[in-house]
């Protein structure tokens, strides 16, 4: 993919801009929908079925995650978030409008989880693989910084619009409201305009192959990449590390603490305003030098800052640990997205993709167990130094390739030379 610069930043760029919103929301649609099936659940059976319908949603979406990253390289993501997307908002106002006019069971709300998870595995790869064609390789770092400030306010906002449209108007009302989001960002997806990526870095086979054929051919090429492979077990390893700490971890620290509910909200929150700030430098200023070993240092103070919290006196030190730890792997995290995305071949982004969201959405969630369990049978803090460990030896296996130790994100146009090699990533089908 040759490096064109964009004719204004990502943050200024109409195109970027009716994506960002078009993502934004989705991800808040999202999440009024399961605050939405959630108490509608519970209403309908009881608390018990509460984890049965998020569950129903949660399996086929992490089953077929890197099926949807096939589908999205092979029909182009474009046309996947299109179809997705409109699929999404049909099934869940389907649901609203079954929900109101009469009184299913709990099968419904099973049924509709689970096809609103099947297609959430099409719409997460292709809405994540559409940055490279939105603008050029030196905004990739800008874009993955709006998409996390997307992120951080879809968790903000989402979880009380659910909440407020159930009080008014029960889950009938709350799913609507999720649909209607949904409703409003398809037209944004249609009007983007996406740039032509190159086909000379495209898989050579010229015989057609089949979907699982494709996805081993993917799975392949990122088990050889010599920047996204070892990006993809550092991350893999920092999500399983730390997801667990900052969920079911810390609700159990601030209960042995004495911190209780509020001191779990003033923790969490403190962290993500620490990647929410990350996320708005890294918008902003689109490139850090030596990203891929400013990256990996990052995750290991990351890391160990936030093990360290369990080891805090006093809420406010605690509260201070999370917001560094929150800085640092949120720039952590931007960076490394953004170093994959800028790496890869264009036939092969859609599977890139879907194999990083693989990890947050499918493979992360059956560890809260496991962390809950060790909590309770040795402390919170040996299980904060483990999980922290974990997190924080993601850095060898990033650090044990050269091309990452070297890999830079693409230089802005109009930037003086720092004397390092312009090491823009090399995205070809055999690196």
């Amino acid at each position: 993919m040759p490096l064109t610069s964009s004719p204004r930043p990502a943050h200024r760029d109409a195109n970027v801009l009716r994506w960002l919103t078009a993502y934004a929301l989705s991800l808040i649609g999202d999440a009024a929908c399961m605050v939405a099936l959630g108490f509608a659940a519970q209403e309908v059976a009881g608390p018990a079925q509460v984890g049965m319908v998020m569950a129903a949603g949660a399996v086929p979406r992490a089953l077929l995650m890197l099926g949807g990253g096939v589908v999205a390289d092979r029909f182009g993501p474009g046309k996947v978030v299109i179809g997705s997307d409109a699929a999404r908002c049909a099934i869940v106002l389907g649901i609203a409008a079954a929900l109101w006019l009469t009184s299913p069971g709990l099968w419904l709300l099973v049924a509709g989880a689970v096809l609103f998870g099947v297609v959430d595995a099409l719409f997460m790869p292709a809405v994540g693989a559409l940055p490279p064609q939105l603008a050029a390789l030196d905004q990739i770092g800008r874009i993955q910084g709006l998409r996390m400030l997307a992120v951080r306010t879809s968790w903000i906002v989402g979880p009380p619009l659910g909440g407020l449209a159930m009080a008014y108007g029960g889950a009938a009302a709350a799913l609507g409201a999720a649909g209607l989001l949904f409703a409003l960002s398809v037209p944004l997806l249609m009007a983007l305009r996406l740039r032509s990526l190159p086909t000379d870095d495209q898989p050579a086979s010229t015989v057609p192959q089949s979907a699982w054929g494709e996805l081993l051919d993917g799975l392949r090429y990122i088990r050889r990449h010599r920047v996204i492979g070892p990006l993809m077990v550092s991350g893999a390893m920092s999500e399983l590390g730390t997801n667990g700490l900052l969920t079911v971890g810390l609700i159990l620290l601030s209960r042995d603490q004495g911190w209780g509910p509020s001191g779990y909200g003033w923790i969490a929150g403190a962290f993500g305003l620490g990647q929410a700030v990350c996320a708005a430098l890294l918008a902003v200023k689109g490139r850090v030098p030596r990203a891929g070993l400013v990256q990996n240092v990052m995750l290991v103070v990351g890391s160990a800052a936030l093990g360290a919290v369990a080891f805090m006196p006093t809420l406010p030190a605690a509260v201070g640990l999370s917001l560094l730890s929150g800085l640092l792997c949120g720039m952590c995290g931007g960076l490394a997205i953004a170093l994959i995305q800028t790496s890869a071949a264009p036939g092969y982004l859609g599977r890139v993709t879907s194999a990083m969201s693989l990890t947050g959405v499918g493979l992360t969630p059956l560890s809260f167990p496991l962390f809950g369990a060790a909590i309770s049978a040795w402390g919170a803090q040996p299980v904060y130094v483990i999980g922290a460990a974990f997190s924080a030896l993601g850095a060898v296996a990033g650090l044990s390739s050269a091309a990452v130790r070297r890999a830079e994100l693409p230089r802005l146009p109009g930037r003086k030379d720092t004397g390092q090699p312009a090491a823009v990533p090399v995205h070809r089908s055999v690196p």
